[in-house]
């Protein structure tokens, strides 16, 4: 017998997305023979709260929404050995959900949950550089310098843009944009490094802003971050250079791209920076982010996509029938 799924909605994603979708989506699980229950967020401290009590209570937690709340749900389960993530696309980019083959449609989606195999999944973690504590989780990318007025553009624009919001915030952001020096720190090999430029992210994954695949090689389970700077090219060279090429991968092969890979970086700038991850912002420059490897179990779809996101094949086995049997690595 399936585990009981907490399904948690954020019914404003993806414009009112995730809302319209919800009663088609539990129909869909219940029609997979699952037993569900629906518990609809406010706001992502409360879905947070709503993940960790279903968590306590067996319940496979199933979110119906963007990457941001992905994100949370993963910050705080993490701490939850034995929880299950499954992710059904209700955002505006979804880019978890692209680069684990998961479909586009929630609906289509929800066979993933009944039938998928749970795999344990790193994590990136951003801390305060003078700070020892937990730090804040993210499944995806955490980017910093032009991406950060790229982000908050994006989360500022109206809800019709849709998925285009993010080109939007990115040629908004260009227009003002000066380049920033960065002091990065590389663990391993320890090496220090100074940048002149656009932008830093540490890589858990291969895509976001809705399709951007800024880092094509990144893996979900290798313990490593792959950090991207994008250097100073000028706007011309950036519009022309880089940006369009984000959207296939190419742009890594750009001379203006560095890509490292490392357990951990450390970030500053010469000038104030909030970074972002999941597209939402968790905290100033200087930064500290790091890889927790196997932090949280997700359940994918039984084949992955031609640009697999995993190093190792998965355990031979499906969707669990109580979180015991799919342990997750507490970090």
């Amino acid at each position: 017998m399936l585990a009981p799924v907490c399904l948690i909605v954020n019914p404003a994603a993806g414009g009112g997305r995730a809302g319209r979708a919800a009663p088609s989506v539990e129909r869909a699980l219940r029609g997979h023979g699952l037993s569900v229950r629906r518990a609809d967020t406010r706001d992502l401290p409360h879905a947070r709260e709503l993940a960790l009590a279903a968590a306590g209570q067996g319940e496979t937690v199933v979110a119906l929404s963007g990457d941001g709340m992905v994100g949370a749900i993963a910050d705080v389960l993490r701490d939850s050995p034995g929880a299950v993530l499954g992710v059904l696309p209700g955002g505006r980019g979804n880019d978890l959900a692209r680069v684990l083959g998961i479909p586009e449609d929630p609906v289509a989606a929800c066979a993933t949950i009944a039938k998928g195999v749970a795999r344990a999944v790193d994590l990136g973690v951003v801390s305060p550089l003078d700070s020892a504590g937990a730090g804040h989780a993210f499944v995806g990318i955490a980017s910093v310098g032009f991406d950060s007025d790229a982000n908050r553009i994006a989360n500022e624009a109206p809800a019709w843009l849709g998925g285009l919001v993010y080109a939007y915030g990115a040629l908004r952001a260009l227009a003002s944009w000066q380049p920033a020096r960065f002091e990065i720190e590389l663990d391993p090999p320890g090496e220090r490094r100074s940048v002149t430029g656009y932008s830093v992210g540490a890589c858990n994954s291969k895509a976001y802003g809705g399709g951007m695949m800024a880092a094509p090689d990144a893996l979900l389970d290798d313990g490593l971050l792959d950090v991207l700077l994008v250097e100073d090219v000028g706007k011309l060279g950036f519009l022309t250079g880089i940006l369009p090429k984000v959207f296939s991968g190419e742009h890594v092969h750009h001379p203006g791209v560095q890509v490292h890979r490392a357990k951990e970086i450390t970030i500053s700038c010469e000038r104030p920076f909030e970074m972002y991850a999941d597209g939402d912002p968790v905290g100033q420059l200087p930064v500290r982010v790091r890889a927790l490897p196997g932090a949280i179990t997700i359940l994918t779809p039984e084949a992955s996509p031609a640009r697999s996101p995993f190093a190792h094949a998965p355990a031979p086995a499906t969707a669990p029938s109580s979180p015991s049997s799919n342990p997750a690595k507490a970090g």
